[in-house]
């Protein structure tokens, strides 16, 4: 599994960032655009996207590797 990839805030556009890492993979002028890198990213590396609003709160969260918790039933 692959590094989680956050959406964020960065001055006036939106990053894509890995988790941990200080430098942003992309920026983008929209979080639209962001959020489409990002899940790009986080399916290729089975990871999981984690969207931030503007207000640096997060706003969703999707998982695109293996569920260590599936659903029963």
């Amino acid at each position: 599994m692959g590094k989680n990839q956050w959406i964020t805030k960065q001055g006036d556009q939106w990053a894509v960032k890995g988790e941990g890492n200080t430098k942003a993979t992309t920026l983008h002028d929209t979080q639209k655009e962001a959020i489409a890198a990002g899940r790009e990213t986080a399916i290729n590396q089975k990871s999981e996207l984690i969207i931030q609003g503007a207000d640096g709160k997060i706003r969703e969260k999707n998982s695109y590797g293996n569920d260590d918790s599936p659903p029963k039933g």
